[in-house]
């Protein structure tokens, strides 16, 4: 076996420091994303629309910038709604901030969902789904995925 080129070290050396500093990229923690409120906006046409305000916690010893924001909300597993902003700003390390974000509701997905709420008798929460991305410098931005239920009737009540 025929030994290897210097410069054929060194690109190796260098390979392998590159893949150790991509490593070290993947270790930071989620951030984690929560609805803060949610407000109504004038609607345009057979749309509403919402400034939907996210919270934005950042477990890192690190702050986080973003630049720009995208989220997509499903309601009981059915698509309801999504919205952008370009707001810029960073999440402090150990911190967290709120973002705002306009969310279009087409009229088909509040048909579908009234219709679909309709028949159930013993509703008491809506389960939803908080999909979207923070963008930023490198590597595509932070996704996160949020789950979770809004309780519309207290736990326990009469009934």
């Amino acid at each position: 076996m025929k030994p290897l080129r210097p410069s054929l070290w060194v690109l190796l050396l260098l390979t392998m420091a590159l893949l150790a500093g991509c490593a070290s990229l993947g270790q930071r923690e989620s951030v984690r994303v929560s609805i803060a409120g949610i407000e109504p906006l004038p609607n345009e046409g057979l749309e509403a629309r919402f400034a939907v305000k996210l919270r934005v916690q950042n477990p890192n010893d690190t702050a986080i910038s973003f630049d720009g924001v995208f989220v997509e909300l499903e309601l009981e597993d059915k698509g309801f709604g999504s919205g952008v902003s370009n707001q810029q700003g960073s999440v402090p390390r150990f911190g967290e901030t709120l973002i705002t974000v306009p969310v279009t509701v087409p009229f088909t997905a509040m048909v579908r969902q009234v219709l679909g709420l309709a028949g159930n008798e013993r509703f008491e929460g809506l389960s939803y789904r908080l999909r979207g991305r923070l963008g930023g410098v490198g590597f595509g931005g932070i996704g996160f995925d949020k789950k979770g239920v809004i309780e519309l009737a207290p736990k326990g009540g009469a009934g």
